[in-house]
């Protein structure tokens, strides 16, 4: 059996200024909370603490005109978290200049695939 390398990547961060920055992670962490209702619940399936995914999207809410997340505090009938109209156009944005750069250098990975060693095993 022949083992094939693994595919070249991208995982693109960019960077909006000084220390701010949108990458894979908190796009990732916005689609979840768009899905799950809940910054704790997104946090607890990408395997993060309920006080990192906070900071997250206090960091992301800061960085922007208008935040990206609204939440309601928990209590008796449990609280949730949205993402803005804000929150929806910034993570589109942010999967679209993802793709438009994986679709440039489709020819340049495969490039890169073909130089890649083949490990036996996957090791």
């Amino acid at each position: 059996m022949t083992d094939t390398p693994p595919s070249p990547a991208l995982r693109l961060r960019i960077v909006l200024g000084g220390a701010d920055f949108i990458g894979p992670g908190k796009a990732e962490l916005l689609e979840r909370i768009d899905r799950c209702g809940s910054i704790a619940a997104a946090g607890r399936e990408m395997g993060m603490s309920y006080k990192r995914a906070w900071q997250l999207i206090g960091t992301l809410n800061a960085m922007f005109h208008e935040p990206l997340v609204d939440s309601t505090r928990g209590g008796p009938g449990g609280g949730g978290a949205v993402l803005t109209e804000a929150g929806r156009q910034v993570l589109a944005l942010y999967r679209g200049v993802e793709a438009d750069a994986a679709a440039a250098g489709a020819a340049r990975l495969q490039a890169l695939q073909a130089l890649l060693r083949d490990i036996p095993g996957g090791k």
